[in-house]
């Protein structure tokens, strides 16, 4: 039986995902798509005893040798900075993004400026240089995906772009010049920062469907940012929340209007930045939804997912959804 599977590999705190859809027309049968890349941050997998391991990593070992499509769905290092490593080995036919191409050609190598500088920026600087360095690095032909645009993938798979609107993203796009094109460091500061705190919703958010199972990736939009959206449009068998799970993911008439039979939490063992918050899992729960994570923190009862590489869905036909932990020997 031919099954779509989709795999959120254990990045710790981040979100890599890869979709394998049996199709005849790409290399070994298979249309292969890979969706964020988590953390390149060498910290991030030092303690792997719940399973944490990088994306290209994880992909060597599972010999996955090629890549038709890529997608960034925001720039944060947790969700950008894996994929480096990967167009590396493995370059993309194709890559998603969501500012202009011609503002990706011109961007320039951001410096640091000493005064000023933390961690939380240090991240998102990095995770700006490696933006450019992978859309500029990469043959394929890069791609804008807007709200309304409906695509088939391959067979059997379609998606529907829900976000983010033009509009959304022409302001990106705007926030991102006045960042690039500011000389006084206490104001390069200040866009940095408020660029920082606004990215999560302008975040790609695309509904899959395959078979007619319906799957919903929203990157790290949370709550504030389906405003635009139809509530009607959510509707999903499986779903990713957004934010890593953290108390503004999303709402109950939110989490009601999308009726997942299924969700995953991206969050780390650890909680970190109060992800998994325990209220949004057991407003989850309480909808009938049965709960999944990347990693391995506590649910709403206090049971903690056994260590694992990866969780993966397997979508077969006539709506079959089923979830599994996998390990894979090193």
């Amino acid at each position: 039986m031919e099954e779509l599977k989709l795999t959120f590999v254990n990045v710790g705190y981040g979100e890599a995902a890869v979709l394998e859809c049996p199709d005849p027309a790409f290399p070994g049968g298979t249309f292969v798509m890979v969706i964020d890349g988590g953390s390149a941050e060498a910290e991030e997998y030092r303690d792997s005893a719940t399973g944490r391991i990088p994306l290209d990593r994880y992909l060597s070992l599972r010999g996955v040798d090629h890549i038709d499509l890529m997608a960034v769905t925001h720039v944060h290092e947790d969700h950008l900075c894996g994929l480096l490593p990967v167009a590396e080995k493995l370059p993309p036919a194709a890559l998603w993004q969501t500012l202009p191409p011609e503002f990706c050609r011109s961007m320039r190598p951001l410096d640091i400026p000493a005064e000023g500088l933390t961690p939380s920026r240090s991240k998102f600087l990095r995770a700006l240089n490696d933006y450019r360095r992978l859309c500029l690095g990469q043959s394929c032909p890069r791609h804008r995906p807007l709200a309304g645009m409906e695509l088939r993938l391959c067979r059997d798979l379609s998606v529907r772009v829900l976000g983010p609107s033009r509009a959304r993203a022409e302001t990106l796009a705007s926030l991102c010049r006045a960042l690039y094109e500011e000389a006084d460091p206490s104001a390069f500061w200040q866009r940095l920062d408020q660029l920082d705190a606004a990215m999560n919703n302008y975040s790609l958010i695309l509904l899959l469907e395959y078979r007619g199972t319906r799957i919903l990736l929203p990157g790290d939009t949370n709550r504030m940012g389906y405003g635009e959206l139809d509530p009607a449009a959510l509707r999903a068998d499986l779903f990713k929340v957004g934010h890593h799970g953290q108390r503004d993911g999303i709402s109950a008439e939110q989490i009601q209007a999308i009726a997942p039979r299924a969700v995953v939490c991206c969050a780390s063992s650890d909680r970190r930045y109060n992800s998994a918050e325990p209220g949004i899992l057991q407003m989850m729960a309480d909808s009938g939804a049965r709960l999944y994570f990347s990693d391995c923190p506590p649910g709403p009862d206090g049971a903690v997912p056994p260590p694992h590489q990866a969780l993966t869905f397997t979508v077969g036909a006539g709506g079959t959804l089923e979830g599994t932990y996998l390990s894979i020997p090193d």
